[in-house]
This record gives structure tokens, C-alpha cells and sequence, in this order.
């Protein structure tokens, strides 16, 4: 019996071998994540997690201004300037942005969308139009496509009556919400401040209530994690202001209503991976094909050409070298966030995927769990 043992073909076994247990680790994750879930929702924890959460919404405000603001202020005290003034100098240029952004694009942006409110009958007919065109093409003696146009032209129809009857109440709320809201950001304005100005005490008062063997770990860990959070936001954030302002310009070009605004629903999609850029253009594009189709054509390959580039060069400059996060991870992702908490689900899916990768591969490569190197 030959008992010469061939290594090329044992470590290749061993190889094969490492990676199913990577993917098998993967699935088992998923699947418990998905579980986790779906107990949380059947039992309604969501519900009272939310509820709380809302009621914590100026502190998590605050904390996100303190925390974007930070390294400003440290670059300030670097430079030998006090950390309160360095706090209320970051606070007097934060404040100057809001009040320069209020006065020169919202009521642009307003104006805009009332435009385009008191346009939607018309919007509407024009569309009701262009598809009547669209099936009287496909309608043939083999091809019936009249219950189609008869179900979507009555979908349409509700559609526009309950907008027209219920905008008296949608602006009366919206107006609401907006005054509510706005209470609660400047409430987090205060907050921020004085957890700006106890920012590094708060973090070395926190470490302190831990056992003394776990303050290093912990807060190798949160840095860690800080450092891919600030990487991913800052990324997102010059990524959606480019895809808005980029976006706002070709559809005021290509004689879009209300440019503006679907610029900036363009922007603040194009954060969500993958699914983002059709989120954010399908609006435009429709609306852009009930004014003419030449406008419609135009605006898709706007849409196209932008994301083209921002696909190819922005995503590879700045999010991918970010998050390095594996796609069909990130597209799970998604679809798990999406089904359980919609659109902000999937706005919030990579950062927190992100989170736990970071903690994941830090404790892998503290202990070995998984295999990974």
C-alpha cells in the first residue's frame, strides 16, 4: 500500500474545504439573521424598539452632529484653538450652511414642487395618452391587450382622484410633520453642542465603567468601527451630492419639470446600492415620457450615462474602496432590510452589514473563528 501522501492534493482538499465552511458560516448567519427577524417582528419588539427610538430621535440627532463634527474640532485644537470655541466656530459654520441652504435651493425646490403638484392632471393625461399610443401598437387579432389598458387606466384614474381629493389633508400633515421635525433637529442642535464640547471625556467615561482586561479591546474595536463608519458616510455623502447636482443639471437641460427635485430624489437614492439608481430615476423618467417622448428618451439616457460613470468611477473611487464588502452580500442585504423596514431598511443595510463585518473580522482576527486569513 502506497502510503506517500500527495500535499498538493491535501491542501487543495483543505482549501475547498475552508471555503465551503466560509460559505456554510455565511448562510448560517444569514438564515439567523432572517430568523432573528422574523421573531422580532412576530413578537412586535420592532414596535417598541421604533417607539422608543422616535422618542430618542434629538439624542441620535445630537450624537450624529457631535460625531461628524468631531474630527473638525480636533483638527481645530491641533491648531492650538480651544475646544470650545472649536465647538461653537464648527456649530456658527454648520449653522451658516443650514441658513445658506434654506435661502438659495429650498424655495427654489418648492416652488418647484408645487409646480409640478399643480401640473400632475395634466402630467396624467399626457401619460394616459402616451400608453394609449404604446397599446394600440401591441393591439393585434392575436395579442389582446384592452383588459391590461382598461386595469391600468382605472388604477390611474384612482390614483389622480385620491391625490386631487386628499392634498388639501397630505399638505396639511406634511406642514405638520415638518414643524415637528424641525423642532426635534434643533433640539439635537443643543444636544450635539454639549456632546461636542464632552466628546472625548464621554468616550474615556464610557471605557471606564468596563473591566480594566476589556477597555484596550473595546476600544480598538470602536475605532475600528468609527473609521469604516466615517469612510462609508463620507463616501455616500459626496457620491449622492454629485449624482444631485449632476442629475438636477441635465434634467434642467433637457427641459424636465421640477429638475430640483427629482436631482435631489436621485442623490438621496443613489445611497441605497444596486436597487438605488432605478428607485431614483423611474420617477423622472416617467414624467419625463407623459411630456414628450423625446423628453422621456432624453431623461433615461441621462439617468444612464450618469450612473454609467458613477458606477464605473465613483463607486470604485469611493464606496467600493470603503465597505469592501462582497456584492451579493450587499444585495441580501437589501432584500432582508428592504422586506422588514422598506426604504430606510435598505438605506441603513450597508453601513450596518459593514458594522458587523468589521466586528466579525476583528474577532476572527483576534481568536481565528472563522478562517478567514
Amino acid at each position: 500500500m502506497n502510503k506517500n501522501i500527495d500535499k498538493d492534493s491535501l491542501n487543495e482538499v483543505i482549501s475547498i474545504s475552508k471555503k465551503i465552511l466560509k460559505i456554510f458560516y455565511l448562510i448560517l448567519i444569514v438564515v439567523g439573521a432572517y430568523l432573528l427577524l422574523k421573531i422580532f417582528k412576530e413578537l412586535r419588539i420592532f414596535h417598541i424598539i421604533l417607539t422608543v427610538l422616535k422618542i430618542l430621535t434629538p439624542l441620535f440627532i445630537g450624537i450624529i452632529i457631535a460625531w461628524l463634527l468631531n474630527p473638525f474640532v480636533k483638527w481645530l485644537i491641533k491648531k492650538r484653538v480651544r475646544r470650545g470655541i472649536a465647538c461653537l466656530l464648527s456649530y456658527v459654520i454648520l449653522i451658516g450652511c443650514i441658513i445658506l441652504l434654506i435661502q438659495s435651493i429650498i424655495p427654489l425646490l418648492y416652488k418647484q414642487t408645487i409646480d409640478l403638484v399643480s401640473n400632475f392632471p395634466n402630467i396624467f393625461s399626457d401619460l394616459k395618452a402616451w400608453a394609449e399610443n404604446i397599446f394600440a401598437n401591441f393591439n393585434t387579432d392575436t395579442i389582446n391587450v384592452e383588459s391590461i389598458q382598461e386595469n391600468l387606466f382605472s388604477r390611474l384614474d384612482i390614483f389622480s382622484n385620491d391625490l386631487a381629493t386628499q392634498l388639501p389633508t397630505t399638505i396639511i400633515n406634511g406642514a405638520t410633520t415638518l414643524i415637528s421635525s424641525i423642532g426635534t433637529f434643533l433640539i439635537g442642535l443643543v444636544i450635539g453642542f454639549f456632546l461636542l464640547l464632552s466628546c472625548n471625556n464621554l468616550g474615556s467615561t464610557l471605557l471606564d465603567l468596563l473591566p480594566k482586561k476589556f477597555r484596550k479591546p473595546t476600544h480598538e474595536l470602536c475605532s475600528k468601527i468609527n473609521q469604516s463608519l466615517r469612510s462609508y458616510v463620507n463616501g455616500a455623502l459626496i457620491d449622492a451630492f454629485v449624482v444631485f447636482v449632476v442629475s438636477s443639471i441635465a434634467f434642467a437641460l433637457i427641459g424636465l419639470k421640477a429638475p430640483l427635485l427629482f436631482g435631489l430624489f436621485c442623490g438621496l437614492m443613489n445611497v441605497i446600492p444596486y436597487a438605488g439608481p432605478y428607485i431614483g430615476g423611474a420617477p423622472a423618467v416617467i414624467v419625463g415620457f407623459s411630456l414628450s417622448t423625446g423628453i422621456g428618451i432624453a431623461v433615461l439616457i441621462a439617468i444612464i450615462v450618469i450612473q454609467s460613470i458613477e458606477g464605473n468611477v465613483l463607486q470604485t473611487l469611493i464606496i467600493s474602496k470603503t465597505t469592501k464588502l462582497n456584492p451579493v452580500t450587499i444585495i441580501i442585504g437589501l432584500l432582508v432590510f428592504g422586506h422588514f423596514f422598506g426604504i430606510v431598511g435598505m438605506l441603513l443595510s450597508t453601513p450596518i452589514i459593514g458594522v458587523c463585518k468589521v466586528i466579525i473580522k476583528y474577532f476572527d482576527d483576534k481568536y481565528d473563528l472563522l478562517n478567514f486569513n
